[in-house]
């Protein structure tokens, strides 16, 4: 951890992606350490996700920032289940020592740093909330929050719960082409399911003259991102691997599985509960 904690425990500087519609002022500090510790500040604590953002990555907007305006993300939350974190944590540790421009998703930092800790890779970066985007991340104005909340809740409120498999190891670029993503995507079980919710989605997001979702969607979790179009570098690797596996092991049928439990949206800093399925 002392390595980690020397490499990330510099000063930090991080992009404003969003206001929160209930605004409030927030500034960015530094963590210095001196022979005296005199001016040093109180380091979260290291098992947590605030200790390893220290230092990350800016992040990029896809769009750009207009006062009043609020960034819509409409997802499923997933959480990997810790029996397969291993396995992926292994995954991730092969792809990145031939990739080594890989960030962690969200997280933003070297894909690298966090391999070289197995704690940390596996309980607190792959023990985290993901998600499975079910709209584009758009801007809406103040004035359509309460409405597409609203309407979310009542398309939503008889959901019920089911299983997503994640069996594919994929690659995707976003539209601007700025970006890669190493992500894990639904084929089988739980694509149907999603691609019914996408469609509902994309209804609400007509209304409020929000661009749609893509006409064929592929439901998928990202867990690390480069800059630029890497994809074929990516899917280079993946045949590797695979080649070099005699087990099959990274071209498994079935990455992890869990359960659907509910829809998230967030608009700005805030987060809204759309749907949540009772646990059995």
């Amino acid at each position: 951890m002392e390595a980690l904690r020397a490499r990330h425990g510099g000063s930090s500087s991080k992009s404003n992606l969003d206001d929160s519609p209930q605004r409030s002022s927030s500034s960015s500090c530094s963590t210095r350490h001196n022979s005296n510790n005199k001016q040093s500040h109180r380091l979260p604590p290291p098992n947590s996700l605030d200790y390893l953002q220290a230092g990350h990555v800016n992040r990029v907007r896809s769009f750009p920032h207009v006062e009043g305006n609020y960034a819509l993300h409409v997802f499923i939350p997933v959480y990997i289940p810790p029996a397969a974190r291993k396995e992926i944590a292994l995954f991730l540790k092969r792809v990145t020592s031939l990739v080594p421009a890989l960030n962690f998703v969200d997280v933003d930092i070297p894909l690298y740093v966090l391999c070289e800790d197995d704690q940390n890779l596996e309980q607190v970066a792959l023990g985290r909330e993901f998600h499975i985007s079910l709209g584009r991340t758009v801007p809406i104005r103040v004035h359509q929050i309460d409405s597409i909340v609203a309407m979310l809740r009542q398309k939503f409120q008889s959901q019920r719960r089911y299983w997503i498999d994640f069996s594919k190891w994929a690659v995707f670029v976003n539209d601007e082409r700025t970006r890669s993503f190493l992500s894990v995507e639904v084929i089988t079980g739980g694509l149907a399911e999603i691609t019914r919710q996408i469609h509902a989605v994309d209804e609400i997001y007509r209304l409020h003259n929000l661009p749609e979702f893509y006409k064929d969607p592929r439901p998928h979790v990202s867990l690390a991102w480069a800059l630029g179009d890497v994809s074929q570098s990516i899917k280079r690797v993946f045949e590797e691997l695979n080649r070099s596996n005699n087990s099959g092991k990274f071209s498994q049928k079935r990455i992890f599985t869990c359960k659907f439990s509910g829809i998230k949206c967030k608009i700005g800093n805030r987060t809204y509960k759309i749907c949540k399925i009772p646990e059995d």
